[in-house]
């Protein structure tokens, strides 16, 4: 059974960083694409950033570009997001995603490439 657990969600003042960790269990994640998604109350789930199987290619979405890394720890199993120079904007429920590694790494993830879900972990930007 996959399981993906996402933690390091919390309260943040703009400008500031944190790092989520997206881990697996029952799946090597390595051998995925596997993505990061927000949802902000009242709106659609929005594709963040998607890291690719094999060579590890990354795709994000424009409001997150160069601010925002995703990246993986092999050893650990863990997808990461790195998130920088937070805006109250990024306020959201932000989850993790695994599906087929023959998805192509082109432009901001879209929920439907995706087949396992974690439960959320909530990220809020705020003074």
């Amino acid at each position: 059974q996959v399981q993906l657990v996402e933690s390091g969600g919390g309260l943040v003042q703009p400008g500031g960083s944190l790092r989520l960790a997206c881990v697996a269990s029952g799946q090597t994640l390595q051998f995925y694409a596997v993505a990061w998604f927000r949802q902000a109350s009242g709106k659609e789930r929005e594709g963040v950033a998607r890291i690719g199987d094999g060579d590890g290619s990354t795709a994000y979405a424009d409001s997150v570009k160069g601010r925002f890394t995703i990246s993986r720890d092999k050893a650990k199993n863990t997808v990461y997001l790195e998130m920088n120079s937070l805006k109250p904007e990024d306020t959201a429920i932000y989850y993790c995603a695994s599906g087929d590694p023959r998805t192509p790494v082109r432009g901001p993830p879209s929920w439907y490439e995706y087949d396992y879900w974690g439960q959320g972990t909530q990220v809020t930007v705020s003074s």
